[in-house]
């Protein structure tokens, strides 16, 4: 019933837009009759012929103004008008930037005035150990004296890295192997598909251990294991868009023109199926986050004493009745930063997709 309703509105929409087209014309058509008719008497009446070419042209005119204001609109331009609506999209735009900036400028502010996130002051150590949050500390200190806002913001530098780069490494690999399922079909297609169902069939994150445990430690070997894994749900995706659209004319008419199968897929089948792939990519970053922030807590992520909100949480779960702060604090950075990517995702999705426009 919602998509009868939306192409009744799409209908009633178009019907409108004609109705002002023609208002607009019969307005500048009477617009040019008095103007003429201030003119000399003698000036000769015109006649039946010129007066419907007069109201033609008017009618041209106008149609030739709404088609170069709608030849400047692409789906990208669409898309960002359309997001800006979105309030909660926004948000989570302005929380990432936010977060990226603080990160990114780290090092200019932090230790000067919140203290070293890695290094301990033996000295100050007796005197700064697990104070609650105050003005000096906003999230309080650790338990060797370390100001917890500091080795959160700088662990949301492990977090956003991991995430991106994880991503387009998942991203990638998905494009090609959907690429070749898709387009090639047949031998090509049962292959990769099989394949992605062995990699689905893990659980996730016990896949990633293992991978961990035959490349080893360090924060390299997360995105990587977390990169490489993560392919299969992008190849699906890309491998459906690419099913919808690789049949139709002008991929026949490439075809038939010559095009080579990487032009076909890179500048006609691609462009088109981008937009399900971006949303998908940028949902992901909030898992990859997520994953990270698992392996650091078991151990298997980054190595301390470099500050990762995973390995945060899991130093301190043993101090949660008494200073919960210890855990609370990174779990929020967690919490907002996955979300963020999550609403910005979801107002990607309905930007992107034409089809909600009008909802």
């Amino acid at each position: 019933m919602s998509n009868k309703r939306k192409v009744k509105a799409e209908e009633a929409k178009a019907t409108q837009k004609v109705e002002l087209l023609e208002d607009r014309a019969k307005e500048l058509h009477a617009e040019k009759l008095e103007a003429s008719s201030q003119v000399e008497q003698a000036t000769p009446r015109p006649s039946e012929a010129e007066h419907h070419r007069d109201f033609r042209g008017s009618d041209n005119a106008v149609v030739a103004e709404v088609d170069h204001d709608d030849s400047t609109r692409t789906l990208w331009s669409d898309a960002f008008r359309r997001l800006r609506k979105n309030k909660l999209a926004i948000l989570g735009a302005c929380y990432i930037l936010f977060i990226a900036v603080v990160a990114i400028s780290a090092d200019l502010w932090v230790p000067q005035t919140l203290g070293d996130p890695i290094n301990i002051d033996t000295t100050t150590t007796a005197d700064l150990t697990k104070l609650p949050p105050s003005l000096d500390h906003p999230f309080g200190t650790d338990v060797q004296g370390r100001d917890v806002l500091s080795r959160v913001i700088y662990g949301s530098r492990i977090s956003l890295m991991v995430g991106l780069l994880a991503t387009a490494i998942s991203t990638v690999l998905g494009l090609i192997m959907g690429a070749l399922a898709a387009y090639y079909g047949g031998i090509w297609d049962t292959i990769i598909m099989r394949l992605a169902d062995i990699f689905l069939a893990f659980p996730y994150t016990l896949f990633v251990i293992v991978m961990l445990a035959v490349l080893g430690g360090g924060i390299q070997n997360v995105f990587i294991a977390i990169g490489v894994l993560g392919w299969p749900s992008i190849a699906r995706v890309f491998r459906s868009a690419i099913f919808s659209v690789k049949e139709n004319d002008y991929v026949d008419a490439a075809r038939s023109m010559g095009a080579s199968d990487i032009r076909i897929v890179a500048r006609h089948i691609f462009p088109n199926s981008v937009a399900s792939i971006v949303v998908y990519a940028t949902m992901n970053i909030g898992g990859a986050i997520l994953t990270e922030s698992a392996l650091s807590y078991l151990g298997m992520g980054v190595t301390p004493p470099n500050p990762s909100w995973g390995s945060m949480i899991q130093d301190g779960q043993q101090f949660l009745a008494t200073q919960p702060w210890l855990m609370i604090m990174p779990g929020l950075a967690i919490l907002t930063t996955v979300l963020a990517f999550t609403l910005l995702g979801d107002g990607l999705r309905d930007a992107l997709d034409v089809k909600m426009k009008d909802a």
